[in-house]
């Protein structure tokens, strides 16, 4: 019998120990379930690059660093963005957030500056670098700011926990002072099963607050933001090898500036919108003809673009599914490229223009795109959609399959 005792006394206490671990662990680690993020969108340089899912994307203000692979072409090509906020980085991650919570908004407002760097293949197999910076202005509700967010669970859990371990007390002076048998097996039953409680407690805790923070989430899944941002995209033409060959100046290389805003529509919609200016060189071609002789000669010059993009969006769903119907306009600020080669070039003493043969690439204004994001796990998310290319008459020119897959580096 004392045999078994002792056997018994040194398995609980193994027990014990291992839970005083867990314990220990669980603790360090219950800041990584905070909720940082609503929603896990496309980083900025592919919403810029045209290759996010939707062009009128949701807020970015994301905690973690991110890596987006963007699947537009449909072909393995190392189309990656990788994302992350330096700023919070530095001074603001930490496992205590009274820092970032006392904070001015201005602070806050620098806090969430979110830097993206990346590439993509083309559909012409134009190789475009780029990065993109963007800054959250206003946010409805910030997850970050929800002080005392599982006060009541870990109250509550913390009541349970010392219950516990005062019960366990008590069954064990019970046992020292039993003798009978019978007595002596129901309190190791009660201990073993005040054991079990035990063990489970941190795994039961834990879920309870992963439970909370995503009754958050739910209900914030689709809170009113707004975000402004500045990108630059450089697109190359490239050789077999991938080396960069020339610089190609069209609407894919340049600088533009850009908000996104939201809002909240109940707790199953929100309206997304877009308004983007793209400064860009544009390449016109052009034929000269000599008033004396008649000979006509290729031409191209280089005239300073804009385009002007607006666009919006309505999501409905939740933070787990959600779909989304897009409508966006494309408008360049010289509207034939007469215009710009007008503005940009003067035909020398006896030489003219042949106006017919002014050409620019040529951007279809309209898309209409749908789709939608499934995130599969806290830390990973599927975007998705089919876009659809108008010309001027409302004719769909082509439509593009665009699949992004973003991963929260945590």
């Amino acid at each position: 019998m004392w045999l078994k005792n002792i056997l018994f006394f040194v398995s609980f206490f193994i027990c014990t120990s291992s839970i005083a671990q867990d314990a220990a662990k669980e603790e360090k680690q219950l800041d990584k379930l905070i909720p940082k993020e609503f929603t896990i969108p496309a980083s900025p340089l592919f919403d810029l690059m045209g290759s996010a899912p939707s062009r009128v994307v949701n807020s970015s203000n994301l905690k973690d660093f991110k890596v987006d692979w963007s699947f537009r072409n449909w072909r393995l090509n190392p189309n990656i963005a990788i994302q992350g906020q330096p700023i919070w980085e530095l001074f603001y991650n930490k496992k205590d957030l009274s820092k970032y919570q006392k904070a001015s908004y201005l602070s806050r407002t620098l806090a969430s500056t979110d830097l993206s760097i990346g590439t993509i293949t083309s559909e012409t197999n134009d190789r475009r670098v780029g990065a993109a910076v963007k800054i959250n202005l206003y946010k409805q509700k910030d997850p970050l700011l929800v002080k005392q967010l599982y006060d009541d669970v870990l109250k509550e859990f913390d009541t349970e926990l010392v219950l516990l371990r005062e019960n366990e007390k008590q069954l064990l002076k019970a046992l020292d002072s039993v003798t009978k048998p019978n007595d002596i097996k129901k309190f190791r039953e009660d201990l073993t099963l005040n054991d079990v409680k035990l063990k489970t407690f941190y795994t039961r805790r834990k879920e309870a607050i992963v439970e909370k923070s995503k009754e958050v989430i739910v209900n914030n899944w689709n809170a009113s933001f707004v975000d402004i941002a500045v990108g630059q995209i450089n697109s190359y033409e490239t050789d077999s090898i991938g080396s960069f060959k020339k610089l190609k100046l069209n609407r894919n290389t340049g600088k533009a500036f850009w908000i996104n805003y939201g809002l909240k529509l109940g707790k199953r919609a929100m309206l997304t919108g877009l308004i983007r200016s793209t400064y860009y060189e544009e390449e016109v071609s052009f034929k000269l003809k000599n008033n004396t002789t008649g000979n006509e000669t290729e031409e191209k010059t280089i005239a300073d673009n804009k385009l002007l993009s607006i666009g919006f969006n309505i999501r409905y769903g939740g933070p787990v599914y959600n779909f989304f119907v897009e409508f966006a306009k494309d408008v360049k600020t010289f509207k034939t490229p007469v215009e710009a080669l007008n503005d940009a070039f003067k035909a020398p003493n006896g030489q003219t223009v042949l106006t017919n043969t002014v050409k620019w690439d040529v951007v279809d204004p309209y898309n209409i795109s749908i789709g939608g994001d499934w995130r599969i796990g806290r830390n990973l998310v599927l975007n998705y959609g089919l876009r659809m290319i108008l010309d001027t008459n409302f004719k769909t020119t082509s439509v593009l399959p665009i699949a992004n897959i973003s991963c929260m580096m945590r």
